[in-house]
């Protein structure tokens, strides 16, 4: 295991929470309702909180949106500007007759008008639910089904690529909007549709429970689930915006998530404009000189990123960060997936702060487990629950759940009851109600508690391997072959053995400058064998050019498995899985 990171007493100072497990210990949530204003009456709507409060409080002129197009193009939005942007764009929705509790469809890239329409859809009482733009037409498809959509603002290329051959199959769709100033046939053109709406709306008057979001998630098999969310939410958006990440009023972030995930809405649209940021949005896809530069001159303080994209940057080595000043970081936090411990220890010395690895899912709507600001960090470990939050490693036993003790291996499981809880998986109550058991939300995700409340991930609870009477997770195996000089990224799978049930086999790709031979297997393999012991490092090692991965990144391990055993690809999931 690496060496803690410790904290230095005046990062614990600056941090939102000071002494986690003191607030842990006396947690009460009238302190995330403080961060909230609401409306009359007891109403609660998550696009007033997230900007019209803020002009109404006098914060108007302050930036909410500093936009960097793919050209390098720059614009600003005040959160004056995004109460404009928004109440227009829910004056075309009602001039077109949708109604609270219709449901809107987001299928397009970062640009502004997607920000304003994400907070002027809530605003009018509508269900926003985003969709990312590289899905293929029938994943868009069978989401707009499932969800019914009312109303789908998209671009003309995505339009006439992905939705127009089977636009009119859809009985739910009443309106398609497409951002710029022109639409194809039967389509409403934005732009033109904004112009000439009102600035001024008033806002639905939402109440806490109604619903304002629906975000789908795949999994690996089966029909994508669509988790459901309420205005509730918000509240656990503002607190764990605050205390996770450490979102306060004027503070530059970057959350490099794409608006069409749930990280990308909840702590790419609501926590942080909620929180009053500045919030950095870079239209452009992935290239790692683009992003040190963003840091450099945007002047980036909060960074939330994703394992996948810090890999990237460790494959392109601390060469090409040495150019760069890194001085405005003040907290770095990684999201989708587990973050191997060398990725912490690397992001500590290049970047001068380690990324703090957090835990949570769709269904749980915000982030649960965290290293924050003021926490010693364990390289490798999720850290521990925010304030509010009760977990547990817990087993099943004569059809009950039992607490597991520290050290050992079980689901990790919620008491349920948090603001942002899912409500129901949408036309799928009895798939909502398994999740339930014995008073816990039950992740399906296996992890271990240690001595000191630490949280440690292990792996999917169906992607374990089962070894001569070893447990083996496959992240803890991947972590160690990554800290191989040689290897860029790894997958991990059981494949069937007689003798020992199942053996470990990795799948890796190189860095730049190695090439694949006998003597690297064999010096790879031995470094996982002095790592982890004979019992759990892999048996085999094959290396790929490129390995299977989801469209937000992961890394497919059932996919690497469904082709070991000589299964047709398509009898598991087509790259659909989200990014938590």
């Amino acid at each position: 295991m690496e060496s803690i990171i410790r904290k230095d007493d005046a990062d614990r100072a600056a941090a939102a929470l000071a002494d986690p497990d003191a607030a842990r210990a006396c947690f009460d949530w009238q302190e995330a309702r403080a961060l909230l204003t609401g409306l009359p009456g007891g109403a609660l709507n998550i696009g007033y909180e997230a900007v019209d409060r803020h002009v109404a409080q006098g914060h108007g002129s302050e930036v909410a949106v500093r936009w960097i197009g793919k050209d390098d193009t720059r614009r600003e939005l005040t959160y004056a500007d995004m109460a404009d942007l928004s109440s227009r764009f829910a004056n075309v929705l009602a001039a077109h007759g949708l109604t609270q509790g219709d449901r809107l469809f987001a299928l397009m890239g970062r640009t502004p008008e997607l920000y304003g329409a994400a907070i002027g859809t809530l605003k009018a009482g509508l269900v926003f639910t985003p969709l990312f733009s590289a899905f293929g037409p029938e994943p868009i498809r069978t989401r707009m089904e499932i969800g019914e959509a009312n109303v789908l603002l998209t671009t003309a290329s995505i339009y006439r690529r992905k939705i127009a051959a089977w636009r009119d199959e859809i009985p739910s769709l009443k309106l398609v909007l497409i951002a710029g100033d022109e639409a194809p046939e039967r389509c409403v053109a934005l732009a033109p549709a904004l112009a000439a709406a009102s600035e001024t709306f008033e806002v639905a008057q939402t109440e806490p429970e109604d619903r304002a979001l629906i975000h789908f998630t795949s999994g690996t098999t089966g029909k994508p689930k669509g988790a459901v969310h309420v205005h509730q939410a918000v509240l656990y958006h503002a607190y764990s915006g605050r205390n996770a990440l450490e979102l306060t009023p004027g503070t530059i972030y970057w959350c490099t998530a794409d608006p069409g995930w749930v990280t990308g809405t909840s702590y790419g649209i609501i926590a942080p404009l909620v929180n009053r940021v500045t919030m950095i949005v870079d239209e452009a896809e992935f290239d790692v000189e683009r992003w040190y530069g963003i840091i450099e001159r945007e002047k980036v303080e909060v960074w939330y990123s994703a394992p996948t994209a810090i890999r990237m940057m460790m494959r392109a080595g601390a060469g090409a960060a040495a150019a760069f000043d890194f001085s405005s970081l003040k907290f770095l936090a990684s999201v989708g997936e587990p973050l191997n411990p060398e990725a912490v220890t690397w992001s500590h010395q290049v970047f001068g702060r380690p990324f703090h690895d957090n835990w949570w899912q769709t269904e749980t709507g915000g982030i649960m487990i965290a290293n924050t600001r003021a926490m010693d960090v364990h390289p490798g470990s999720m850290g521990k629950p925010l304030p509010g939050i009760e977990a547990a490693i817990v087993e099943r036993e004569d059809g009950t759940l039992r607490q597991c003790k520290a050290g050992k291996i079980g689901e990790l499981a919620l008491r349920p009851g948090w603001p942002s809880m899912m409500r129901t998986y949408l036309h799928e109550q009895a798939r909502y109600d398994k999740c339930f058991v014995g008073g816990w939300y039950l992740s399906g995700d296996l992890a271990m508690q240690d001595a000191d409340g630490y949280f440690w991930f292990v792996g999917r609870a169906d992607d374990l391997i089962k070894s001569s009477g070893h447990l083996i997770g496959p992240f803890e195996v991947e972590s160690a072959l990554i800290e191989h000089d040689a290897i860029a990224e790894a997958g991990v799978i059981g494949i069937p053995d007689e003798t020992a049930g199942e053996i470990v086999k990795a799948y890796v790709t190189l860095n730049a400058g190695y090439e694949a031979s006998e003597d690297l297997e064999r010096d790879v393999r031995g470094h996982a064998r002095k790592r982890l012991g004979p019992a759990v490092a892999p048996r085999q090692i094959v290396f790929r050019k490129t390995l299977p991965k989801t469209r937000s990144g992961k890394i497919m391990r059932r996919l690497l498995k469904a082709r070991e055993l000589g299964l047709p690809d398509g009898d598991i999931s087509t790259l659909e899985t989200d990014e938590t």
